[in-house]
């Protein structure tokens, strides 16, 4: 007899009429490598011989022990087990399954009882009623918190792949008797909240039988238990303050782990007799399946895979009988309750891992026809029914040249696949030459066509060599093209037609007529001072100095002037706006500016004050009347090339005071003086900071009282000794003009757009992608609404940050170029034109340089947005004038589709008419083209690119989280989602910079 004393680890059994397997469970035990265990197995009221077969193999090793209860179930055999077990470290076997002689040697240092306990898991096998080795089931890692993120969603590890403490088998209370199936998911979800450390073994070391008949069980029992330990899941999730269920934190839901478990029974069980209705009446909620259509696929093919006892996915090609008629009432289903277009999606990832795994092999799934040609072997191909969408795969020989996926519009004659794969796949090469009399006469006339063309190629130059051999092969191409046959119900023939169709019933549009560049007059470089402000003030107000902020700021300046003052001296008094402010308080006042253009408006401006002389005069090389009791000089100081001059100048001024006399400036904070406040971004070499610094070192001037501003800073320096000076703070006026407040950088340190143009390259653009700028809105919506306030903010950051924006023909042709692009672009996209980009959006986008691209659409413009009416009150949208006059003011526009429907919902045609109608009424309405399109909720498929193509547009934006790149398609640009319910915080993280100031 084999006896253990202390065993190393033992084996948990239950038992129930396993007389057949038992024996052969217990001998993989026996031959493993390792001798040092115990297995507990406990017959669970078996009906047949297992309890005689059990006590003959321990009577004859002592390492078996054996136990009885009444039929209770496999969780409370397992926790029988567990109680008369020896060992600190335990795993659980059925009784028709086996391990590897190596796995105790191989888990046993993996697995430890200590704090936190440590389990050790393995891959494993499953077993064909035949003895054939399935694949094997490779195990995830779950290291971290991808434990609990796992095991809160599905069942991650075989129940005997898996080496645990005892002490935590007790601490989590052993196995849930109260359930019949995924009592060992629901096990390991506790062991993982209860802090447990899993670690991967990279190796196959258990096998398990498949019996004929019973894989998957019973599926109500499955879906049932499914739904207790994903309830469980969320408790736990909530009670530890893990992050919340959804796509963006990687936590799948519980209702799409839930519909996971149905999904994967179903297509296991494969039976078209399954009530499939009943299964999800189970369900406490059918979720929404857009986003996870890929995953549902992976979930379908998994478990047909496993039902069919399939190797490999592809081979379900060659028995679609046997389960399509389970899959397609379950993704209708779906269907059902999820975006339109879900389903179709999900088969179209379906199709496409089918295909991957033999690119040979053709066949159709749903609207999915997949074909496989071989190029020197064309023939007609018949346009499966219901087909719409075509996965071709080119071969030449046993190179595979290329792949197709697109709409599919009628048959595949020769023709169309000869087409498909000169001008889709760029495999023209690979297409031999046919020399016939048909392919000769066709030569002859593509090459009539043009025959101006080769004329003027002929001569013998290197680079017309070059493109005559082009036209030769492309005269080439056209030939073969013209010369295969083709027929009135081909794909290419249908598609013209629908297009001669649906063109044929828009009306021409007369795009606005690009006026001829008229021969710009340069003005001539500014030879002095005096020139350069000549040509400022051609055009009067060059400041715009009635404008409220000018105004508040001329009122805080006349504030600081001494009561009683008798003489003043303004430099730069410009067109004498402030001037006639200035004679109203002062007794006599002598105006002056460099330019005799801006003297002689400000004279006129002047006539009926008679306190007031005007003279041109230039401050910097001239000497300044002297003995003045006031000295005002406002907004002009930064004009100076360098502090050498500043300083020059503020010497004259405080030489040409009396003595008690004050001396007033008003400038801007500018961001290069001041760097970590709020400021200009104008490129002068300096702002009131330098200015104020060097003015309070002129000897004899003391600051005596300031006007600070979040803007500017007006300062009143006196010529005597003066008491500490006095610090006013207090609001500049708005609103602001866009050309004044465009130049605004707020917050802190940052950096300047023509810095990071000049030091930076990129070879990626965030796009971002908004919905509403608004206050209000119905609750379930808040993620798509972003309040004004924190939009400002937004905004704010990318300018303080150097970002600059760029529109949709730009970016296309940056990520065409494929070359870095310099500094910080950036894209702002909004879907749907609401009325609130006009009255809420726009302005803040011009108050910070912004353009931005909105998506619109067609034929809801002037109406609400009643795709949104389920949640609460729909919008206002955007009426044709108001979209207009924002094009005139620099807003780009696209198509979002005419309707709003979600573009995977549409058959071929529909979409295709849909889309060109889009675009026509934007073409029509702004006299421009528009050639780029966001589609609604983000919907595409196999089929959209190429209808889009179809329709005239270039660039499609979706909704995949992402920053765009040179490797993106062009029908395929991810954007960045700004989430309206997000805290603002997470704005900087967005762009790549978290924890930058940000408010």
């Amino acid at each position: 007899m084999v006896t253990a004393v202390a065993p190393e680890i033992s084996f948990l059994i239950p038992a129930y009429d396993a007389e057949d397997t038992l024996a052969e469970a217990i001998a993989s035990l026996q031959r493993q490598t390792k001798s040092n265990w115990q297995a507990v197995v406990v017959d669970d009221g078996s009906s047949d011989r297992t309890w005689e077969r059990l006590e003959a193999i321990a009577a004859a090793d002592s390492r078996i022990v054996a136990a009885r209860q009444t039929n209770a179930g496999a969780a409370a055999a397992r926790n029988h087990a567990a109680r008369l077990a020896a060992a600190r470290l335990l795993c659980m076997l059925d009784a028709d399954d086996w391990l590897h002689p190596t796995f105790i040697e191989t888990m046993l240092p993996v697995a430890e009882d200590r704090s936190p306990p440590t389990i050790a898991y393995c891959s494993y096998r499953r077993v064909a009623p035949d003895g054939r080795l399935m694949p094997v089931e490779q195990a995830p890692v779950l290291a971290g918190d991808a434990a609990r993120r796992e095991f809160s969603s599905f069942c991650a590890l075989a129940i005997h792949t898996v080496v645990f403490p005892k002490s935590l088998f007790e601490q989590v209370g052993g196995m849930d008797e109260s359930l019949q199936t995924c009592e060992e998911w629901d096990l390991w979800l506790r062991m993982a909240f209860a802090g447990a450390e899993f670690r991967r073994v990279d190796a196959c070391l258990a096998f398990y039988r498949v019996k004929s008949g019973s894989l998957s069980g019973d599926p109500t029992k499955l879906v049932r238990d499914a739904i207790c330990v994903t309830t469980k899941a969320e408790a736990l999730r909530r009670q530890h303050g893990l992050p919340a269920e959804g796509p963006e934190t990687g936590w799948i839901t519980p209702a799409v782990s839930r519909l996971r478990m149905l999904v994967w029974v179903v297509a296991a069980k494969h039976d078209p007799n399954l009530d499939i209705q009943a299964l999800a009446a189970l369900l406490p909620d059918m979720p929404d399946a857009a986003g996870y259509e890929s995953f549902f696929a992976d979930v379908i093919l998994h478990g047909l895979q496993t039902g069919l006892l399939r190797d490999r996915a592809d081979d379900l090609i060659d028995a679609p009988e046997q389960w399509w008629p389970t899959i397609h009432p379950l993704v209708q289903l779906i269907e059902r309750h999820s975006l339109p277009g879900t389903g179709r999606k999900i088969l179209e990832a379906a199709a496409w891992q089918l295909s991957a795994g033999n690119l040979r092999r053709s066949f159709t799934l749903g609207a999915i026809q997949v074909v496989s040609v071989e190029l020197g072997a064309l023939s007609r191909i018949a346009r499966a029914e219901q087909a719409d969408t075509l996965i071709m795969h080119g071969f030449s020989g046993d190179e595979h040249i290329g792949t197709f996926v697109g709409p599919l519009w009628g048959d595949l004659s020769i023709r169309a696949q000869i087409r498909l794969i000169m001008q889709e796949m760029q495999a023209g090469d690979h297409l031999e030459q046919p020399r016939t009399l048909t392919y000769a006469a066709a030569w002859t006339r593509e090459a009539l066509r043009g025959y101006r063309t080769f004329g003027g190629l002929i001569l013998r130059s290197g680079r017309r060599r070059g493109r005559l051999e082009k036209l030769l092969v492309r005269t080439g191409r056209n030939a073969v093209l013209a010369g295969a046959p083709g027929d009135r119900q081909d794909n290419d023939a249908r598609l013209s037609a629908l297009l001669r169709n649906l063109e044929g019933g828009l009306p021409p549009v007369r795009h606005a007529a690009a006026a001829a560049p008229a021969k710009e007059e340069r003005a001539p470089q500014p030879q002095s001072a005096e020139d350069y402000w000549e040509q400022i003030f051609e055009r009067p107000d060059p400041w715009n100095y009635l404008s409220i902020y000018e105004q508040v700021k001329y009122a805080q300046t006349l504030s600081l002037i001494p009561q009683g003052t008798e003489t003043a001296l303004e430099l730069a008094c410009a067109e004498g706006i402030f001037t006639e402010k200035l004679a109203r308080q002062v007794s006599r006042v002598t105006a002056t500016d460099i330019s005799q253009r801006a003297i002689n408006r400000a004279a006129t401006r002047c006539r009926d004050l008679s306190s007031v002389e005007f003279r041109v005069l230039d401050f910097v090389r001239q000497q300044l009347p002297p003995d003045q009791d006031l000295i005002l000089c406002c907004e002009v100081l930064y004009y100076m090339k360098d502090e050498e001059m500043l300083a020059g100048v503020c010497r004259k001024m405080a030489t040409a005071l009396k003595p008690g006399g004050c001396l007033i400036t008003a400038h801007a904070h500018l961001r290069c003086d001041e760097p970590d406040r709020t400021g200009f971004d104008w490129g002068h070499p300096f702002g009131v900071g330098t200015i104020r610094r060097v003015l309070a070192e002129q000897a004899g001037l003391v600051l005596e009282e300031t006007i600070d501003t979040a803007l500017y800073a007006i300062h009143r320096f006196r010529k005597a000794t003066v008491a500490a000076p006095v610090l006013r703070v207090e609001t500049h006026g708005t609103p602001m003009d866009v050309d004044v407040a465009k130049h605004i950088i707020s917050g802190p340190t940052g950096i300047a757009r023509e810095a990071a143009w000049a030091t930076e390259v990129t070879t990626s653009i965030p796009i971002l992608m908004y919905h509403r700028i608004a206050e209000d809105g119905p609750a379930a919506l808040r993620r798509f609404r972003t309040l004004p306030e924190t939009f400002r903010k937004q905004m704010q950051f990318l300018r303080r940050h150097g970002y600059y924006a760029v529109t949709a023909p730009t970016l296309a042709n940056l990520l065409r170029g494929g070359k870095p692009i310099q500094g910080r672009p950036v894209m702002l996209t909004f879907d749907d034109a609401y009325l609130d980009f006009r009255t809420n959006a726009f302005p803040i986008l011009a108050e910070n340089d912004f353009s931005a691209d909105v998506f619109v659409v067609t034929d809801k413009v002037g109406g609400r947005s009643d795709w949104d009416c389920a949640y609460g009150e729909p919008a206002a949208l955007m009426a044709w004038p108001d979209i207009q006059e924002l094009q005139q003011k620099g807003i780009s526009f696209g198509s979002h589709l005419a309707s709003h429907t979600p573009a995977s919902a549409m058959a071929n045609d529909a979409l295709l008419a849909e889309a060109l109608r889009s675009r026509h009424a934007l073409e029509s309405r702004l006299g421009a083209p528009v050639v780029s399109i966001a589609l609604p909720y983000g919907a595409t498929d196999f089929r959209v690119p190429g209808i889009l193509s179809l329709a005239g547009y270039t660039t499609g934006f979706t909704t995949r989280a992402a920053t765009a790149t040179f490797s993106d398609k062009a029908f395929s640009l991810p954007r960045l989602e700004v989430r309206g319910d997000s805290p603002l915080e997470a704005f900087p993280a967005l762009m790549g910079l978290p924890g930058a100031f940000i408010g």
